[in-house]
């Protein structure tokens, strides 16, 4: 299959979450942050949509998913990344942001084999910032005009020794496999338990998994792969600002002169504010998410005729999730406002799928000949419930029955079907010259009747140069192959009802003198919407040399996806202010480059891989001339969508410097000219959240049982809005500050590039280049020492294999940023709001130890 060649491997470490594993050119996960509960997210070739999905399709087992938190690492024999239109049409719409296919570990025939993993280990924040101490803070707030009795607050805490703890992690991994001639199985069980570097946070998995395989005779054979995960996990509020919560904001905004509690044990609050600290956040609420999955399919194959099998495979995927909240009456200052609050959200979904398809195989001489036709059903469900009550009469009870007033309550139901057939054709040729052919099409209920079929093929096609006659000669030389690929692909991952006009509540009538509450059309009716389309070219290049031990992959590609799903303005006349039309053009380029060396292959083994990638993402057509979007810290937007520009292009002012006469801050407008007070047009692109080109360097060395693996990861030419500082740098209400202010402008004559202090005015904080940070990095992303007890002493105890080894993760970051850390988004896996830093829960250093038994 040439589609498999386009694939991208990536290899499952000793890790509690999948988005640890080490990707490859081409592939980046997004760290939206460092949350023990924090999903899988990775863009392969940039970002394909601006309202629609970006992340690719997972496929486990054979089963399309798109929640990963739930996956097992210890359970993944392979990941493979399929990035090109041509590998991944066959997966139709569906594959349109690329296809990532998990295969979990099964049996072998012969002995029983047993295998216990075991680890523990603990995490931390790697990086603290500096603050204003009690005295800076209490000369702040005199220098704005704030007094208070200051003898009240003579306290001295470390918020940020208060949040930030070592968060201990333990992962207890059993599976036992093996089979007879006809028969393989592999059972698992584990457990999973991660305590967070950031006060209360924590998660909790537990998996199940059982993969069987049974030949029944020689043209049928069964299989099942079942799996089910218990789930939970304690979430903390960041991406906020100290008065809403935010805890990571909190650290660094809260004075040190207070203490934790008040005497009768509410939370502390500022001084000058009911702004309270941020263990109110952290321990004044008991809030928890569970969940249940049940993850399975059944399939069987038949042989038939000489060259010809059917398989038939039957897929469920079943959830279903419990969010609990309760704020305490007593606590925090909220709470009793509001006599204590609490929610229930219960999300309850199914998916299911069949898939026939039907394969032919024959060889004739030099002649290969691979073909397949299926067809494919898929049904999706959703369900939520929520409630959310006040007025509690104590904090004995905390479900929301004991509450007496109900402040909000509702049900939402949501369902989704696709419908697909496809066929694939391969040739091949003395393993020479290499075609590829496939058709899919697909129907999805998320269109207009008149559009709900998208019709998407592909080509592609290899020539194996080395092995042509004029080639023999060049004895150093394995392999030289040349690739061409291309193919269309669409995108259904928009709402299930989007061409509908819909019904919204919360409208209320006058009815009888009363205000009566009723519903309002929301959104008008669209039968013309569609898929949105990519289309796809690629160019590579396969070579090895010396007998495999220099390897080099490059690739060139240009990706143009068109009727992009957006809200385009309607004339007022309609009633409506936007409806959803397929409008606007987006264009992802690059190039990768991936290098697989071995350097020393004696009784030391030595070997390498360095991987680069670049892609330009550019909006090439959009229904309006710019887009602002994205208001942080209370400034307006921070991000535009222009035409000719990426996604995650900032957007703001741009900063000329303090001015040394008054300590204001001046900024230059559209004119080129000095102004102490711009106008929303001098705003202008103020940076690019996208990075020039991001790489990895894996090295990894063995002798004679003891193991050494180095990875290092980087990004370059990425630019961050460090929002946190607009906050911590503002010096305009009575949030703490960073020690950095110490530097403010004072008297007349001073030079500086920190502004005056200047009390409920955000004019020196504006959203501009002063807070536009470099974010490039380069991070030791994982090392792993390993030994393996030699089998000379295993004999007597009858163990098979013992490994000792010590993982750590990011252990060292070179960075220009001075934020928590550049490997952040506020946005999470956002495709137009990126490189925003505001309280943004870092990444944690982590260091495990652990045990790997076989026997």
């Amino acid at each position: 299959m040439l589609g498999g060649i386009r694939g991208t491997g990536i290899t499952p470490q000793h890790t509690v979450r999948l988005i640890n594993s080490r990707a490859g050119c081409g592939v980046r996960v997004v760290s939206g942050s460092g949350k023990p509960s924090e999903g899988l997210s990775i863009r392969v070739r940039g970002t394909n949509s601006i309202t629609a999905g970006s992340e690719p399709l997972y496929v486990i087992d054979g089963i399309p998913t798109t929640d990963t938190r739930s996956i097992n690492p210890a359970d993944v024999e392979t990941m493979t990344v399929l990035k090109d239109a041509s590998s991944a049409a066959i997966y139709g719409a569906q594959g349109a942001n690329g296809v990532v296919l998990i295969t979990t570990k099964k049996g072998k025939s012969g002995k029983t084999i047993v295998s216990l993993d075991t680890y523990t280990g603990f995490s931390e924040v790697w990086n603290t910032l500096a603050v204003l101490n009690g005295e800076q803070y209490r000369d702040l707030m005199t220098e704005m005009g704030q007094s208070t009795d200051w003898e009240r607050y003579n306290k001295n805490t470390d918020w940020q020794n208060e949040i930030f703890q070592r968060g201990i992690s333990q992962n207890y991994q059993l599976s036992v496999s093996g089979g007879s001639e006809n028969t393989n199985f592999y059972i698992s069980g584990g457990w999973v338990q991660q305590e967070g570097a950031v006060r209360s946070s924590e998660m909790d998995r537990a998996n199940f998994k059982i993969n069987l395989n049974h030949e029944v005779n020689d043209w049928l054979s069964l299989g099942s792969r079942i799996s089910y995960t218990k789930y939970s996990d304690v979430d903390v509020n960041d991406n906020n600002a100290v008065n809403q919560g935010g805890v990571l904001t909190g650290v660094l905004n809260t004075p040190s002169i207070i203490g934790i509690y008040n005497e009768d044990g509410t939370f502390t609050s500022n001084p000058f504010q009911n702004w309270e600290n941020p263990i109110a956040s952290t321990d004044g609420s008991d809030r928890a998410y569970k969940s249940d999955r049940f993850l399975g399919n059944m399939f069987v194959k038949v042989a038939f005729l000489k060259d010809f099998s059917f398989k038939s495979n039957l897929g469920v995927d079943y959830s279903n999730g419990i969010y609990d909240y309760f704020l305490d009456p007593y606590l925090t200052s909220y709470g009793i406002a509001k006599g204590g609050i609490a929610s229930n959200n219960t999300d309850r979904s199914s998916f299911w799928m069949i898939e026939n398809t039907i394969s032919y195989n024959k060889k004739i001489n030099h002649h290969s000949l691979e073909g397949l036709l299926g067809s494919v059903a898929q049904k999706y469900l959703w369900e939520n419930n929520y409630i959310t009550t006040e007025n509690f009469s104590s904090n004995g009870v905390t479900t929301t029955n004991a509450g007496s007033i109900i402040t909000s309550a509702g049900n939402t139901k949501s369902e989704k079907t696709n419908t697909s057939f496809f066929g694939r054709l391969n040739y091949g040729f003395d393993d020479k010259y290499l075609l590829t052919a496939n058709f899919r099409a697909d129907a999805s209920s998320s269109f207009g009747p008149d559009n709900r079929w998208g019709y998407f093929p592909s080509f592609s096609a290899g020539w194996r140069i080395s092995q042509e006659s004029f080639m023999q000669e060049l004895s150093f030389l394995n392999d030289l192959k040349i690739r061409l690929g291309w193919g269309i692909v669409g995108n259904d991952q928009t709402s299930n009802y989007a061409f509908y006009g819909l019904a919204g509540s919360g409208a209320n009538y006058p009815i009888g003198g009363q205000s009566m509450p009723g519903t309002y059309p929301s959104s008008i009716d669209n039968n013309n919407l569609k898929w949105e389309e990519s289309e796809q070219t690629n160019v590579g290049i396969d070579f090895s040399m010396l007998n495999g031990r220099v390897q080099l992959t490059a690739d060139a590609y240009l990706r143009k996806t068109k009727d992009l799903l957006l809200d385009a303005p309607l004339p007022h006349s309609t009633g409506y202010d936007n409806a959803l039309q397929n409008i606007g053009n987006l264009e992802n380029k690059g190039l990768e480059f991936s290098l697989n060396t071995v350097n020393i292959d004696k009784a030391i083994k030595w070997s390498s891989t360095i991987n680069l990638s670049f892609n330009r993402n550019k909006v090439t057509n959009l229904v309006v001339e710019s887009l602002p979007m994205g208001d942080i810290a209370g400034r307006g937007e921070a991000v535009i969508l222009q035409e000719g520009q990426a996604l995650g292009t900032l957007y703001g002012y741009i900063w000329g410097g303090v001015d040394p006469t008054t300590g204001n801050g001046y900024y230059i407008d559209k004119n080129g000219e000095s102004t102490f007070s711009p106008s929303p047009e001098d705003r202008t692109i103020i940076g690019d959240a996208n990075p020039d080109f991001f790489y990895g360097l894996n090295n990894t060395v063995d002798y004679k049982g003891l193991g050494l693996t180095v990875f290092l990861e980087g990004a370059y030419g990425n630019d961050m809005l460090n929002a946190t500082r607009i906050d911590s740098e503002g010096m305009s209400d009575p949030k703490n500050q960073l020690a950095t202010v110490n530097n403010r402008w004072r008297q007349p004559g001073d030079l500086t590039h920190i502004p005056k202090a200047s009390w409920a005015n955000t004019d020196n904080s504006r959203i501009s280049t002063r807070f536009i940070e470099d974010a490039s990095y380069l991070r030791i992303k994982t090392i792993t020492l390993s030994y393996h007890i030699p089998q000379s002493l295993l004999k007597n105890i009858k163990l098979d294999q013992v490994k000792i080894y010590a993982t750590g993760e990011n252990l060292f970051t070179i960075t220009d940023y001075s934020g928590f850390d550049p490997e952040v988004n506020a946005y999470g896996g956002s495709n137009t709001m990126k490189g925003i830093d505001y309280g943004t829960y870092p990444q944690t250093r982590n260091i495990i130890f652990g045990l790997n038994v076989t026997f």
